[in-house]
């Protein structure tokens, strides 16, 4: 089974300092989901794994946080895109849960739902939470300029190994063609 990681907010859709609270906020990245075409093509089953404190922040409802889903589902369908499955967190991080980024519940429930083991798997974000939650499981870590990508860059400390591109879309071609590119940067 092949599968790929992505958060959500910075990697599939434009980012917001005020969270993505209604699905009229919800806008995707160019190219992203064509990307995610890309992968399903190729034999990829493609999750997505969000940090959504918002819920737990009580700035929208659950049935907001689905209706912001089921868009991104409908947009995805639209281009030939599936996204297999969304997991989200919807708790704060004074919750102090085992699922919010950094920790690794969430993609611990991943593996458990796929029965593998994540060592190998890309995981895709723009936040250093985004990469250790998918390193310490074993996951190939990779971040995007996109989002808080550029910022997480600039402050470095990244996980070994840390692959970086411009966005989804060129880190999908490279990774399907297998070959370097120019903007891979092994960290």
């Amino acid at each position: 089974m092949k599968l790929i990681i992505l958060d959500r907010d910075g990697v599939i859709n434009h980012d917001s300092d005020a969270f993505i609270k209604s699905p009229d906020e919800w806008h995707p990245i160019p190219g992203s989901l064509q990307a995610i075409a890309k992968l399903n093509q190729a034999g990829y089953l493609v999750v997505v794994a969000t940090n959504q404190s918002g819920v737990g922040r009580k700035l929208f409802e659950m049935s907001t946080l689905n209706a912001i889903h089921q868009k991104m589902h409908t947009a995805a369908q639209q281009v030939g895109a599936e996204i297999d499955a969304v997991f989200f967190c919807p708790h704060i991080a004074d919750d102090n849960c085992d699922c919010r980024k950094p920790k690794p519940g969430m993609l611990r429930e991943i593996a458990q739902r796929y029965d593998i083991s994540l060592k190998g798997v890309h995981s895709v974000g723009d936040s250093l939470r985004d990469l250790q939650a998918g390193f310490v499981e074993g996951c190939v870590p990779h971040l995007v300029l996109t989002g808080k990508g550029k910022k997480t860059f600039d402050k470095g400390g990244l996980p070994p190994g840390t692959q970086i591109y411009p966005d989804l879309a060129s880190m999908v071609d490279i990774l399907l063609k297998n070959t370097p590119a120019e903007f891979f940067v092994a960290v």
